[in-house]
């Protein structure tokens, strides 16, 4: 438990260390937030426009925060830090824990920078609708964490993780309904849109932000945040239960593929390399 703890310390302290790393992640969230605000505000049909926007940046903010982040294990690996931790008594199954828990950290604080700069531009939540957005945020969270460390497992370079984190991300992103809203997506994209987990968390982070509780199940779909999966309702908060068993499976995978990898050929792409 000591040397989990130990990581999660680590890493923390080396994120809020990375000023740049720091401002810019949050700058571009602010960034996107600012200008989307000025073109959700005149559109139509949208209730509380801002509030629609957040969720999705925020979505945006901790699905990436929480990808990216597996990123310093490489590092980790290629300094031979890694392989110090490796061979001291702590076991690997807690070294992976602790990666997944400070990526969960690190992208949860981020959502919630974001969620306080929207304060200040005229977000309006409640107490309750806070605590609902932090619990989804942490399922988050531990779910792509665990996937970014699955992923960090099986990647050799620092240069083939970031490929395979761009090549994951980016049709997640288009089908996930956070841009584009899957209700005007082609019959042929359906069956990605409804096995892409981002799918799931922005329909949850709307209902929640829009409080959308009190609309029929019609509606609701109409609205694309459920889906009708021929003739099977996937409301919001089933959709939460789908994120937390791709969680638990792809965080029993990372813990696994984790405890036997081999770190010795593990590199870092060096700019200055000639």
């Amino acid at each position: 438990m000591r040397g989990m703890i130990a990581i999660i310390k680590r890493n923390l302290t080396n994120f809020t260390r990375d000023k740049l790393k720091l401002f810019f992640s949050i700058f571009m969230s602010g960034f996107f937030l600012f200008i989307f605000s000025f073109v959700m505000k005149p559109t139509q049909g949208v209730d509380q426009p801002l509030n629609y926007l957040i969720s999705g940046i925020i979505i945006m903010t901790v699905f990436q925060s929480a990808l990216s982040n597996s990123t310093s294990i490489i590092e980790d690996m290629s300094m031979g830090f890694m392989k110090e931790i490796i061979v001291s008594p702590v076991a690997r199954w807690q070294i992976s824990i602790g990666q997944v828990l400070s990526s969960t950290i690190i992208a949860v604080l981020q959502g919630i920078l974001v969620i306080i700069i929207a304060l200040f531009m005229g977000l309006k939540i409640d107490v309750l609708q806070f605590i609902e957005m932090t619990g989804v945020m942490l399922a988050v969270g531990i779910t792509f964490g665990s996937i970014g460390l699955y992923l960090a497992s099986l990647a050799k370079s620092s240069t083939t993780f970031q490929i395979m984190i761009t090549a994951f991300t980016m049709p997640l992103t288009f089908l996930s309904g956070a841009y584009i809203p899957t209700t005007v997506m082609p019959k042929i994209l359906r069956p990605f849109v409804y096995i892409n987990p981002l799918t799931y968390t922005t329909s949850i982070f709307r209902y929640i932000t829009l409080k959308m509780e009190n609309l029929t199940t019609d509606t609701l779909v109409q609205a694309g945040v459920a889906f009708n999966v021929h003739g099977f309702i996937i409301k919001p908060y089933m959709g939460l239960f789908i994120i937390l068993g791709i969680g638990v499976i792809f965080f029993a995978l990372c813990v696994i593929q984790f405890n036997k990898a081999d770190f010795s050929n593990v590199k870092v792409f060096n700019h200055n390399h000639k």
